[in-house]
Formats: C-alpha cells, sequence, structure tokens
C-alpha cells in the first residue's frame, strides 16, 4: 500500500501541485478553485437518497447491439476535443462473454475521454470493472466517481504498458495527482480495478485496488455527490466489461462530530 506522503504535515495535495497537460506548476494552498463544497446538511441529504435504493447496478453490455454506444450512458470530453469512440464489441475473452465496450481517444491534446452512467449520483461510491489494453496499446484508463461534469471530477488510471497506477482530481478543468504508484501487474488478459470513496468520522478517503491489491489511499473532500463511469486519458484504446456500482452508506454519521 502507497499512501500520499507527508511533507512538513501536508500532503502533496494542499502543497497544490498540479499536473496541467503534462506539466507540472506549483499553486496556492486552495483546492476548492471555485467550487463550493457540500454543506454537513447537504452530505446528510444525499445520504438519505443513496439508502432508497436504485443504486445498486451491474453492467455486462451482453444485450447491447453490437457497434454502438452503451444504453444509459453518455459521452464527456475535458476540453476542446472530438469525441472518443465508444462501442460494444464482441470479444473472445471478454470476463462476462460475449460483449465488452471498447474506448478509442485520439485527443491531439491531452485530455480525459468519459462514459457516464446517466441518472446515477453516487456520494460514497464502491465501483469496480474489468479492463483489458493489448499489448503494446499506449494509454491509460480507468473509472470516474464523483463526476459533475467534464471538468470537474476523481479518476483511478492504470497504464498497463509501464505499470504504473495513479489517483487524479480534475477541478474546473485543472488536474492534480493526489496519489500515484508503480505495480506489478497479474500476467493476465483482464485485470480488476476497484475504488472505494468512504469517510471515518469527518474524514474523506478514496482507496484504490488493483487485482484485488490496495495499491493507493489518499484524503481528499473537494468533490462530492456525482456520476460513475469510465475513462481514458490522451491517446489510450482500452476494453471494459463487468462494470458494477454500490453505494457506501453504512458509515457516514448522521450527526456532527463533537466540538472538541
Amino acid at each position: 500500500m502507497i499512501r500520499l506522503p507527508y511533507i512538513g504535515g501536508q500532503t502533496l495535495a494542499t502543497l497544490g501541485l498540479l499536473v496541467v497537460a503534462g506539466t507540472v506548476s506549483m499553486a496556492g494552498p486552495s483546492l476548492s478553485y471555485g467550487l463550493q463544497r457540500e454543506t454537513h446538511e447537504e452530505k446528510a441529504a444525499n445520504l438519505k437518497q443513496q439508502a432508497k435504493g436504485g443504486l445498486f447496478q451491474q453492467w455486462a453490455f451482453d444485450q447491447e447491439p453490437i457497434g454502438g454506444l452503451p444504453h444509459g450512458f453518455v459521452q464527456a470530453v475535458s476540453r476542446e476535443e472530438p469525441l472518443a469512440e465508444w462501442v460494444v464489441q464482441r470479444h473472445p475473452t471478454a470476463p462476462s462473454p460475449p460483449n465488452v465496450v471498447v474506448a478509442s481517444s485520439g485527443c491531439r491534446q491531452f485530455c480525459y475521454q468519459m462514459l457516464l452512467a446517466e441518472g446515477m449520483q453516487y456520494e460514497y461510491p464502491d465501483v469496480s470493472v474489468r479492463l483489458h489494453a493489448s499489448p503494446g496499446t499506449v494509454g491509460s484508463g480507468g473509472v470516474v466517481i464523483g463526476a459533475r461534469d467534464a471538468k470537474n471530477f476523481y479518476g483511478a488510471f492504470v497504464d498497463v504498458a509501464t505499470q504504473q497506477v495513479r489517483f487524479v482530481r480534475l477541478s474546473d478543468g485543472v488536474a492534480t495527482i493526489l496519489g500515484q504508484a508503480t505495480i506489478t501487474l497479474r500476467p493476465v488478459d483482464w485485470h480488476t480495478l476497484r475504488v472505494q470513496r468512504n469517510t471515518i468520522i469527518s474524514k474523506d478517503f478514496i482507496e484504490v485496488f488493483v487485482d484485488g491489491t490496495l495499491v493507493l489511499s489518499v484524503e481528499d473532500q473537494t468533490l462530492g455527490l456525482g456520476q460513475v463511469g469510465f475513462v481514458v486519458s490522451d491517446k489510450s484504446r482500452m476494453m471494459f466489461d463487468s462494470f458494477h456500482a454500490i453505494p457506501l452508506f453504512s458509515h457516514r454519521p448522521l450527526s456532527s462530530p463533537p466540538a472538541y
């Protein structure tokens, strides 16, 4: 397990390490970038909505027409670039045969291409997906959570070629790497990526698992309720299957923490 390191009592995120279009720069201590964080009352209301059901979803894509966008999903891109191609195709090694979703992105500039589940808003999601990148494929992909729009979301990315995993927050189009690690992928065609956002008392944390192993744990409260879905970056080609999303609502306190 790799946690975001502390420097002088602060994480790299609180020191404002930004990665924008592949370059690194330093910013001030503010992390909101104009976004209004949820109040305690808003979080409590969102939590109650999570408990009403309808958010326990599984997508296998096996009943979807070949060659089209999967039903119930919508595309988005983080900057002025052509939308990626997201199509349902048959694949002989699909974990849930016979269909998978294939993403192909050809951004001229660095960008994030997303496929978001419509009508699904999660405060504390637990999402997982099987993903596959063909040998020699360049680029990375994974899942997004907390997506408000194309310029505000959390993303967990796996780069199969370089065996790297990273967790990114996009706020008003500005990308911040909250955590990254080198991993050793199992010698299999399809890998499992799982992301959980949870809370203990008033501290939110996000954990990233690859092939069942916890590889990243970061703390961040900038984004709250939002959509979930798939994401690829830059020029990437990746396949997705067996997408699961459920709400984690059992650990959220319904009253404010004591003042001490």
